[in-house]
């Protein structure tokens, strides 16, 4: 009896190797775990000048999202969602400015989205550390990337809700024409915003 060979073809080689490259990555990913953000203890916090005065600060609060994080394969994502109208700044006519059409236009545009894209990790291969997460930021109808600059982020098991919870806090400065909010650009408002992010979530 003669057994036949046939010789695969280069597509349906291609085909097999990209579904296992695929496999392997899901495998990766699946490893990773998930968290929740803890809206109580996540924020980003700003400072904006008006016509060279004493910078204003402010923030957005009651920001929802998820994080998956895996510190032994490198691996990291998150999602975040921003309410627009927690934006509070202490000065209530400031804020209706804010939201309002000529800003970041609230009623048009009601949440603001972060998603991280890639995780950057130090060399330190016994404890990694997480230096910059870069991901896409959509704000008033635009979405351009953005990179965080980690000054911290850690996990830790918090004896009171008895989870295991990672916190970091980040840095990043946009300008924000870049996502056409224009208004007062040229005539002494900053445009270009200071960022504070401080993160919390626990495990699911």
């Amino acid at each position: 009896m003669r057994l036949l060979f046939i010789r695969p073809k280069p597509s349906h080689i291609y085909s097999f190797l990209t579904i296992l490259l695929l496999l392997v990555g899901a495998a990766n990913s699946s490893q990773a775990a998930s968290y929740t953000i803890n809206p109580a203890s996540t924020h980003i916090r700003f400072a904006i000048e008006r016509f060279k005065s004493t910078a204003t600060t402010g923030g957005f609060y009651n920001i929802k999202g998820q994080l998956q994080y895996d510190p032994s394969q490198r691996l990291g994502n998150i999602s975040l969602i921003i309410p627009i109208n927690s934006l509070n700044t202490g000065n209530p006519s400031f804020n209706n400015s804010l939201t309002g059409p000529e800003f970041f236009d609230m009623q048009r545009f009601p949440s603001a989205h972060f998603e991280s894209t890639k995780w950057h990790f130090n060399q330190d291969k016994k404890s990694p550390q997480v230096t910059r997460v870069d991901g896409q930021l959509t704000l008033h109808g635009e979405t351009h990337p953005i990179s965080l600059t980690a000054t911290k982020f850690d996990c830790y098991l918090n004896t009171s809700i008895r989870k295991d919870v990672c916190g970091g806090e980040f840095t990043a400065t946009i300008n924000r024409t870049k996502w056409n909010i224009n208004k007062f650009a040229w005539f002494g408002l900053t445009k270009n915003l200071d960022l504070s992010i401080k993160v919390e979530a626990a495990r699911q």
